[in-house]
């Protein structure tokens, strides 16, 4: 057991570098780089966020070392190539938190710190990096989740005031766009069914920003919920010694409308 997280933080960094060591080291470890480690860095994201949906606190802490050890690993590479180190990544986020938070380090009155407050901060730092942003859209990562990614080049747009006065507008666009679907869904290009389709799930993005939903957070939820509800399907025909392709689909919806009555009794 490590005594405190300062040791921790020394000794999972002394691991990384001996995993590196281009002698000793570990040849998978050592054929690495930023790209082919950064899929591993999103993975461990996810996965951290999948133990908080499921309430699973006994997996939590293991995942957030999984995502801490991505952190190790980018931070060894950086210093392998003269580039920065750990130092510099915590230097990095002391720094800014404590700039982006004026009303709790600095001088500010708690209550000035409003609405658009943290975005003028980081405009202010930009501006003082020398950075300039030819769009509103700018800086918004393509390596983000598409959903994801959708709501953040909304949000930005609504900011200069592209967007709908209220969210009764965004539900009737929902409803042209399914309609668009629906004419093209039936022997057109693939191509522009695929645009069709995108551009429908890009305005149910927008609706989750309206609602104030994580479209990626509903996603995790609703898939959670229908493999518990097939797997209650799989079950029951299990009991009876059937399996989902040995029988109807009129019965396999009766097992999942019980299961779904269940859950709801027991909410």
């Amino acid at each position: 057991m490590i005594a405190d997280s300062g040791a921790g933080v020394a000794r999972l960094r002394e691991i990384m570098r001996r995993l590196r060591d281009p002698k000793d080291g570990c040849p998978w470890d050592l054929e690495q780089d930023f790209r082919s480690i950064a899929p591993y860095t999103i993975e461990e994201a996810y996965e951290v966020a999948d133990a908080i949906e499921r309430g699973a606190m006994d997996e939590l802490a293991d995942e957030l070392g999984d995502l801490l050890l991505q952190v190790a690993y980018h931070a060894q590479m950086a210093e392998e190539a003269g580039a920065f180190g750990w130092d510099d990544v915590v230097e990095a986020i002391v720094s800014k938190m404590l700039r982006r938070h004026p009303h709790v380090f600095g001088d500010w009155a708690r209550d000035s710190f409003v609405s658009g407050s943290w975005e003028k901060l980081k405009a202010a730092e930009r501006s003082a990096q020398g950075a300039t942003r030819e769009s509103a859209l700018d800086g918004v990562p393509v390596s983000l989740p598409g959903l994801t990614r959708a709501v953040k080049l909304q949000d930005r747009a609504a900011r200069v005031g592209f967007d709908w006065p209220e969210v009764g507008g965004v539900i009737d666009k929902i409803v042209e766009e399914a309609r668009e679907l629906a004419e093209v869904a039936d022997g057109g290009a693939p191509e522009r069914i695929e645009e069709e389709y995108g551009d429908l799930l890009f305005v149910v993005a927008n609706l989750g920003r309206w609602l104030k939903v994580d479209p990626e957070a509903a996603m995790r939820r609703v898939n959670a919920k229908f493999e518990r509800r097939f797997r209650a399907v799989e079950a029951g025909l299990a009991a009876v010694g059937r399996a989902p392709g040995e029988t109807t689909l009129a019965e396999m919806d009766a097992l999942w409308n019980a299961e779904k009555a269940r859950e709801k009794k027991t909410d």
